[in-house]
């Protein structure tokens, strides 16, 4: 049975350099809290989480440094861009994350923000560890490999 692409499903920001600068070991999806402008201005597509990073604070879980685009027609209600925002985990994921930052020396990345099929706005968190220069280039000369090798497969087969 073909499943039909769900409409409200939409992915705002995406960061791509996450899984090259980083050894992504787990990932948690998480809320955010929003105000109104900021809904609209990421429907409209005005988002980026290049280079933001989450952290636990005083208990609860941050959004530092992302950029949401200013809504024009909220002109007196609008919203500052880098603002921090609060992101919604259970207990449990948050105190899993702050192990992990504090005592593992583990980093909380942003990977993708979408809305989900209830048109609700969502993180994907990752939890990684930084990579080295070395371990980029093992991870670019391994994906060089797995492409020649598709290519040796596809002539011979």
């Amino acid at each position: 049975m073909v499943q039909k692409s769900d409409p409200n499903y939409k992915v705002i920001a995406e960061n791509r350099r996450a899984r090259f600068d980083y050894a992504i070991e787990d990932d948690i999806e998480c809320g955010i809290i929003l105000e109104g402008s900021e809904v609209k201005s990421l429907r409209m597509g005005g988002a980026n989480i290049a280079e933001s990073y989450a952290s636990v604070e005083e208990g609860e879980l941050w959004l530092i440094n992302s950029y949401a685009a200013p809504y024009k027609q909220a002109k007196t209600f609008g919203h500052d861009e880098r603002r921090k925002r609060k992101l919604l985990v259970s207990r449990k994921e948050l105190s899993k994350l702050w192990a992990a930052t504090a005592k593992d020396g583990m980093t909380l990345v942003p990977i993708v923000m979408y809305f989900n099929h209830r048109g609700l706005v969502k993180l994907k968190i990752g939890i990684a560890k930084g990579k080295k220069l070395a371990d980029k280039r093992a991870t670019e000369a391994k994906r060089d490999w797995d492409r020649q090798k598709r290519r040796l497969m596809k002539e011979l087969g």
